[in-house]
């Protein structure tokens, strides 16, 4: 009986033994080297995995940074020009330099100026009802409201207002990362440039129909009248398909496309409001004694 367990004993080590030997012989041969510095770029990146930068996540770039001899064409939106300038440090290689940017919804069709004239019943996604449905007004172009955006948003930076039905972005929270615009079907939401004090100037419309189709379905649509491209002194604007659009890296925020805007429908953001010039009349009263 004590020679059995003997025996027993004697052959499961020997199996243990072999088969350590044996998994010790693999690891040395298919053993993969991972660069370090990897590890050390992974540290300095906000572990967001957002995917702003085009990677499916924060190690994923890490690696990328790492694999590619020129990194110049790289960034990561989220942690931008400082952590950057760390990665540079470590790796030393030039990174570039960019301007920060905040998302920007192009479209202002509340409620109350682009009626609904049909009602969708099926799941509410702006993607489900981009594929099978044209939205619940007769823009084709605009907001479907369903807050799609909002989902894929891991930063809390934007909400759905229940009063216009549109999403809201909030510009201090806002890292840039993309995940919006990607997830927008209609392609109504697009990076800008985030000026000192976040001062914007954006035509608020995508409707690329003709003037009086556009005007019907909202209010405060581009009527592609070319105004705002005429009297703009740096050629910021440019029209295309009855529709009008502001450089952001020609205009100047002079804001004269938004005073001659029929519709309304050029945005500006956090401006102070316009001085009132008073007109003085040429013979002021004199002084009685």
């Amino acid at each position: 009986m004590i020679l059995a367990i003997l025996d027993s004993t004697l052959l499961l080590g020997s199996i243990g033994t072999v088969a350590a030997v044996v998994l010790f012989v693999v690891s040395k041969r298919f053993n993969v080297y991972e660069n370090p510095l990897i590890t050390d770029v992974e540290d300095v990146l906000p572990a967001a995995n957002c995917g702003g930068c085009g990677s499916p996540g924060c190690r994923a770039f890490a690696e990328k940074l790492v694999n590619s001899e020129d990194i110049s064409d790289l960034f990561c939106p989220v942690g931008g020009n400082d952590v950057m300038k760390q990665v540079s440090g470590i790796l030393g290689k030039e990174v570039a330099e960019k301007d920060p940017t905040v998302a920007v919804v192009l479209c202002q069709g509340a409620c109350e100026v682009r009626p609904k004239t049909s009602l969708f019943e099926g799941p509410r996604s702006c993607a489900i009802s981009a594929l099978v449905y044209g939205g619940e007004t007769d823009c084709q172009y605009g907001c479907l409201g369903f807050g799609d955006c909002v989902d894929v948003c891991d930063f809390d930076a934007m909400y759905m207002d229940e009063e216009t039905g549109l999403p809201v972005i909030i510009t201090d929270k806002c890292t840039s990362c993309g995940a919006c615009v990607k997830a927008c079907p209609r392609g109504i939401i697009e990076m800008r440039p985030r000026n000192k004090r976040d001062l914007k100037v954006f035509v608020g419309c995508l409707n690329q129909d003709k003037a009086g189709i556009a005007k019907k379905a909202c209010s405060v649509a581009c009527i592609g009248c070319a105004k705002c491209a005429d009297v703009c002194p740096k050629d910021a604007v440019r029209m295309t398909d009855s529709l009008a659009y502001i450089d952001p890296l020609v205009c100047t925020l002079c804001r004269k496309c938004v005073e001659v805007c029929p519709t309304h429908s050029i945005i500006e953001t956090n401006f102070p409001p316009k001085k009132v010039k008073v007109n003085k009349p040429d013979n002021p009263p004199r002084a009685q004694a």
